[in-house]
């Protein structure tokens, strides 16, 4: 028997749609479920189990018993929009986000419908949404069938903010595929797969796969789509690391059917040719064309496939109001106490010793030395505990040859490379070795009086505590939650400790890489419950957790030595979603610190002036050379004396400076102006009126809140105010921990079950929701696909299906609004969706929930029914002439079925032109076509009387 997509069967005793097909099974969903409910079914094997019992069914019509509430049952109606996923709007991503997307982050996606395959780099500005846009676009991929498995990758330390990020926003679960998990995954295999082809959404470290060991079966494999972020580390660099993965890049993009996209808030990572070869990624032929010379139509048609756009382009050409906090940056000096400038002068002639004993040497020797030097000084000025961890631990690899050591495995330590993670730790083994290396481990006296002297900088005198506590403390009375960003594991300890004891009442958590990445990010998850609030971080925290839901202020109480990795912090706080108009940043430093000075001088202050003329960050090209270069001259050669150490680091100024005019070029060229704001909007208008509005939602929760007992309390600004703890303490008491649990879902970090609560204060207890993006500061988002609008509209739907706790699928109410008895009835219509596009076509699953009216033997269409639909309750309908209406009500049903297929089918015009007009707006090619797939479910009737006299 054949069992068409969007056909209702009968499966177990209970009413299933066939939602899709995989090979010859059938995947089946519930009608009154959603899609984590999903089988995998095979007819022969269902026909000849007699308990399965697979055969065609019908969704059941309301029954008499069934009567409820006017305001119940449109809860239950607006619970039945609110659970749809099988979208028959033009995007059918929006339907499965749990994202408003701006129309600005809509434009990659009508890239994409141009284009067959899909090649996109998008190139955005650092804190607009990169991985919303990309989202967005695989989410619709899958969902239009043009792809079944999708490869995300990316640098190791990004891989846990991705899986968060794909599941907490796409409802899409990826694992995580690296060294760590690997055998754990193919545990878990079936016979004859492996992670590659098994798992349909996968995030993959970039180095464990690029490895010439895993690469050939990853390539096998052949995911239909593949995303590379951070793709400027994919193509550029004098390091083996950065050719394998740009083997590994290249390999994947030369399948003309695979779709790619790349990311990167920083195209130009001055290398000359990268660039150039991003763009071949997307097209063979971009490779060979420069940008200095395109013609008019290469960049019309390289504009088909690249998007850089900055915060001042979408805010003056594609939003209006505030979108982006402003960054207001403060400069702020210590003086160093007579305790810290006496251990800061010892370790400095220690180092400069160091640096000028090997002059002589060999450039690996000379480097290595340079290397150490700068690693003892930067702990020293750290902190005191900073400077005794170093110390103490200088012995730990003492005796190691300095050869069999790669000059590569250090440089992290030293430079903080934009393309590899941060280490937050002392760099002992480096101090051990170059010491060692050079002779002056035998002289062990200056280094005891080192330790000696760091033992006695007590924090009462040390002068960069005290002065970033008294900074701390301006933030959180001017409203602010600060980040205070160290560089070393030792020295945010000793920062947390500190705070604690100064600022007592303020919450404060220190998260450094000693942590792993789930630990990290539900120590922050935990802080940002309290309030006020202080998190100490290393740098491990600023690659890929964002924390503008949270924080608004950011301290770098150690200055970090790359520019890039300056924005990165920065940009945890300063990017969309931040609630507060103002992000503060304070650079701070000591006054009379050489170190600190040569940092701002040499590193800092032109990348800031960069940012301010174009408005985005340029990173240093090259930036081993230049770092070490510059702070080596500066700190220990005089400026007249000052010799050639890296002669390559001569060159950067210049490469600089032309990245700089390529971003301007670039980001000028390929805004997108093609597209309008008009067009985004009216491609999510259309997705707004099968979904349902956030006006929509938002009216939603608030009733269905206030069905379950709570009294939501408007704050004002979007904003409402909803105490739980009596509620929470009612319900277990009742015994309806359901409710509990729900909440405990959706907000699992302030509606913890009464067991787990004892001593938490009220306040953790309450929630403050809003329903528009971005949120006001202190509130939660709460869009048509958050865990409280989906439990909250399973627990309406659900109930009504089953005749629970007064809900039901019929009401009848009389109002002065009708002359005679109408009969609404709200329909669940499935459609077939015909799409192609260039030689990709399939055919999905749309639906929608509306609403058609009976009148005098008249059925009118869904426009026309929209007035009797808000038409309120004026008295009462005696439940048995409720029941006489209904049976008219369904028998009128009955015999209409011609005049409802018509219906549809009109509707199913309309829908067609939508995705027409989103089409050509996107100037997409290809055919569409919508019909409807069979009759549709009676969900429920809404009966008008007339009022009586």
């Amino acid at each position: 028997m054949n069992f068409p997509l969007g056909s209702v069967v009968q499966y177990r005793g209970r009413p299933w749609v066939v939602q899709d097909r995989e090979g010859e099974a059938l995947r089946l969903r519930p009608l009154g479920g959603g899609e984590d409910h999903a089988l995998l079914v095979h007819p022969l094997v269902a026909r000849k189990i007699p308990w399965e019992g697979l055969e065609p069914g019908r969704f059941p019509p309301p029954r008499p018993e069934g009567m409820t509430s006017p305001f119940l049952y449109r809860l239950f109606e607006e619970a039945a929009t609110l659970l749809l996923r099988e979208s028959v709007a033009p995007l059918r991503s929006i339907s499965k986000v749990s994202v408003r997307p701006r129309p600005y982050q809509l434009v990659p996606l009508l890239m994409a419908l141009r284009l067959q395959p899909v090649r996109l780099l998008i190139a955005d500005d650092v804190g607009v949404g990169k991985t919303v846009e990309a989202g967005l676009v695989v989410r619709e991929l899958l969902d239009s069938k043009e792809a079944r498995r999708v490869a995300v990758l990316v640098p190791p330390h990004l891989m846990e903010q991705w899986v968060y990020e794909l599941r907490e926003k796409f409802a899409l679960e990826a694992v995580p595929i690296s060294p760590a998990t690997l055998a754990r995954l193919e545990r878990d295999l079936p016979p004859g797969q492996n992670v590659y082809t098994h798992y349909p959404v996968q995030v993959i470290s970039i180095d464990f796969v690029k490895h010439p060991r895993h690469r050939p079966l990853f390539l096998e494999s052949r995911p239909d789509v593949v995303v590379v972020d951070e793709a400027h580390g994919a193509v550029g660099g004098p390091r083996q690391e950065n050719q394998m993965r740009y083997t590994l890049v290249r390999e994947l993009a030369e399948d003309p059917n695979r779709h790619l996209l790349l990311l990167t808030a920083t195209p130009h990572s001055g290398i000359p040719d990268a660039f150039q070869r991003l763009l071949g990624l997307l097209q063979p032929e971009f490779q060979g064309w420069s940008l200095e010379d395109l013609t008019e139509e290469r960049r019309a048609r390289l504009a088909r496939h690249f998007v850089q756009r900055t915060r001042r382009d979408v805010l003056e050409n594609w939003e209006g109001g505030r979108l982006f906090p402003e960054r207001i940056a403060r400069e702020v000096t210590y003086l160093l106490s007579p305790e810290y400038r006496t251990l800061y002068d010892t370790a400095y002639s220690y180092a400069r010793k160091l640096v000028r004993t090997g002059e002589g040497l060999g450039e690996t020797q000379r480097r290595f030395r340079w290397w150490a030097a700068l690693a003892l000084l930067r702990a020293v000025m750290s902190s005191p505990r900073a400077a005794q961890a170093a110390l103490a631990r200088r012995q730990a690899r003492v005796g190691e040859d300095l050869q069999d050591t790669p000059l590569e495995a250090f440089a992290p330590q030293v430079f903080e490379a934009g393309d590899l993670p941060a280490d937050d730790e002392i760099p002992t083994p480096l101090l051990a070795l170059a010491g060692e290396e050079a002779g002056l481990e035998l002289k062990e006296e200056p280094l005891r009086a080192l330790r000696r002297l760091a033992q006695a900088l007590t924090p009462e005198k040390d002068s960069k505590l005290q002065g970033v506590i008294a900074q701390v403390r301006k933030l959180l009375e001017e409203g602010h939650e600060p980040v205070v960003w160290c560089h070393y594991v030792d020295t945010a300890e000793y920062v947390a400790e500190e705070l604690r004891k100064a600022l007592p009442g303020v919450a404060v958590a220190a998260v450094t890489g000693r942590m792993d990445g789930e630990l990290r990010r539900e120590a922050i998850a935990e802080l940002m419950t309290k309030s006020p609030r202080v998190l100490v971080a290393t740098d491990c925290v600023s690659e890929g957790i964002n924390l503008q839901a949270g924080f608004s202020a950011a301290i770098h109480y150690d200055l970090p030595w790359n520019p890039n990795r300056l924005e990165q912090r920065e940009g945890r706080v300063d990017r969309y979603g931040q609630p507060k108009p103002q992000v503060v940043v304070v650079r701070y430093y000591g006054g009379d610190n050489p170190m600190d000075r040569a940092v701002l001088e040499v590193l800092l202050r032109k990348a800031e002036e960069i940012r301010n003329a174009l408005g985005i960050h340029v990173p240093v090209p090259r930036e081993e050379a230049y770092v070490v270069d510059r702070m080596v001259r500066r700190l220990f050669y005089s400026s007249g004396a000052q010799p050639l150490l890296l002669p390559e680091a001569e060159e950067v100024e210049r490469e600089w400076q032309m990245d700089v005019e390529r971003e301007r070029k670039t980001r000028t060229r390929f805004a997108q102006w093609a597209l309008k704001p008009a067009e985004a909007m009216a491609a999510l208008k259309d997705s707004d009126a099968v979904l349902g509005t956030p006006e929509r939602v938002e009216r939603f929760v608030l009733e269905a809140l206030e069905r379950l007992g709570l009294r939501p309390e408007a704050e004002g600004n979007g904003v409402y105010r909803i105490p739980l703890g009596e509620w929470l303490r009612d319900l277990e008491a009742r015994g309806l921990g359901s409710l509990a649990e729900l909440l405990v879902r959706a907000f699992p970090r302030v509606a913890l079950p009464l067991g787990q609560t004892h001593g938490r204060r009220q306040e953790e207890r309450t929630l403050r929701l809003a329903f528009q993006d971005p949120v006001p500061e202190g509130a939660l988002y709460v869009g048509r696909n958050h865990p409280l609008v989906v439990g909250l509209a399973r627990y309406a739907f659900e109930r009504a299906l089953r005749r629970e706790e007064d809900f039901g699928r019929y009401t009848a109410l009389r109002t002065s609004g009708v002359d005679r008895v109408v009969y609404l009835y709200l329909l669940r219509p499935r459609y077939l969706l015909r799409l192609s596009r260039g030689q990709a076509g399939g055919e999905v699953l749309g639906e929608e929930v509306l609403s058609v009216a009976y009148r005098g033997g008249e059925l009118l269409p869904p426009e026309e029914a929209q007035a009797f639909l808000r038409l309120s309750p004026e008295d009462n309908v005696p439940k048995e002439e409720a029941q006489v209406h209904l049976e008219r009500a369904l028998r009128f049903f009955s015999e209409g079925q011609e005049g409802i297929m018509e219906v549809l089918k009109s509707r199913a015009r309309k829908l067609q032109e939508d995705h027409r007009r989103v089409r050509q707006a996107a100037q997409m090619t290809g055919r569409v076509e919508v019909v409807p797939a069979d009759l549709p479910d009676l969900l429920g009737v809404r009966i008008l009387v007339p009022k009586r006299g």
